[in-house]
C-alpha cells in the first residue's frame, strides 16, 4: 500500500539579476543585485511517498485538471504491482475534477451509467459527487482531502519548506526551461541523497524491580 502527500508550488519565478553578484570577501559580505528580469513561471506538481520521503515531480506552465491528471497518471506507473494508493491533498477543486475520476474510473471499472454527465447526473454531477467517489475507501486509489484552512497538515509542505529555502530563495535562472532543468536536478539529488526507506526499531525496556 503506497502513501503519497501531493500538492503545487505556483508561481515560482525564474529570476535574473540584471548584473552578476559580488561575491563574499574577506571584510565584506555578498552582495546582490536588486534590480532583476523576469522570464516566466512555472507550476510544480509534487508528490512525496511518505515512507521513503521520494519526490514524484511534474513540472508544468500551468496547474489545471489535466495536469492533475497527468501527474496521477506518473504516480501510480512509478508502482504497477501496488495493492493499492492512498493519497493525501487539500480541496482544490482541480483534485475533485472530472479528468481525476475519470483516471480513478478506468481502474476501478466503474460503468459509464454510474458516471454520468459533469452538471446533470451521476458521480460526475459536482464537486461534493466528485469528491465522495474519489475518497471511497474500498477504491483501490483512495483521495484524502485535508479538512479547510489546514493543508498545512500535509507532509509534503515540508519539502515544500525546503525547495523555497535551498533551491528557490537564491536561485538565478535564466529562462523557464533553467529552472525546470535545475530544478529536476534538485529533486533527482534530494531523492538520491536524502530519502530513503523508513525503518520502525524497538528496543525492550528493561523490567522495573
Amino acid at each position: 500500500m503506497n502513501t503519497f502527500s501531493f500538492d503545487e508550488k505556483t508561481g515560482m519565478q525564474a529570476l535574473e539579476p540584471v548584473k552578476p553578484n559580488k561575491l563574499v570577501k574577506p571584510g565584506h559580505i555578498e552582495k546582490r543585485e536588486f534590480e532583476y528580469t523576469r522570464h516566466g513561471t512555472q507550476a510544480l506538481l509534487a508528490g512525496m511517498d511518505v515512507a521513503t520521503g521520494k519526490i514524484i515531480p511534474l513540472i508544468r506552465d500551468t496547474r489545471t485538471e489535466q495536469d492533475f491528471a497527468d501527474w496521477l497518471d506518473l504516480v501510480l506507473a512509478s508502482d504497477p504491482k501496488a495493492a493499492g494508493w492512498h493519497l493525501v491533498m487539500d480541496q482544490l477543486n482541480t483534485h475533485m475534477s472530472e479528468a481525476a475520476v475519470m483516471k480513478v474510473a478506468a481502474i476501478e471499472n466503474t460503468p459509464a451509467n454510474e458516471l454520468g454527465v459533469k452538471g446533470k447526473s451521476g458521480i460526475l454531477k459536482n464537486m461534493e459527487t466528485r469528491a465522495a467517489y474519489l475518497s471511497d475507501p474500498s477504491h483501490k486509489v483512495v483521495f484524502h482531502y485535508t479538512p479547510k484552512h489546514a493543508s498545512w497538515l500535509n507532509q509534503i509542505e515540508i519539502w515544500f519548506s525546503i525547495l523555497v529555502r535551498r533551491f528557490l530563495k537564491r536561485g538565478i535562472f535564466t529562462s523557464t526551461e533553467d529552472l525546470k532543468t535545475r530544478l529536476h536536478g534538485f529533486v533527482d539529488f534530494f531523492n538520491e541523497r536524502m530519502a530513503k526507506p523508513f525503518k520502525w526499531t524497538y528496543r525492550a525496556r528493561p523490567l522495573q524491580a
